[in-house]
């Protein structure tokens, strides 16, 4: 796979990576959810304001890394 300026394979490893550490982050953070609803012993309940912040976090969290090579 190249583009006019080069071989782009960087690219796609990159998205690789992402993909990947994208998916360990998510399985992380959902393991930690249930482990916490297990030792209070009540199912898993995230209210709609929680999951606004949680959205929010995740939202800010890309701007930063959009923002990573601008300094």
């Amino acid at each position: 796979m190249t583009t006019e300026n080069g071989n782009s394979s960087w690219k796609v490893k990159t998205l690789a990576l992402g993909a990947v550490i994208g998916a360990l982050t998510g399985l992380g953070a959902a393991y930690l959810l249930v482990r916490r609803a297990e030792q209070k012993g009540e199912p898993l309940a995230i209210t709609s304001s929680q999951g606004l912040r949680l959205g929010m976090l995740v939202v800010g969290l890309l701007r930063q890394i959009a923002r990573f090579g601008e300094e």
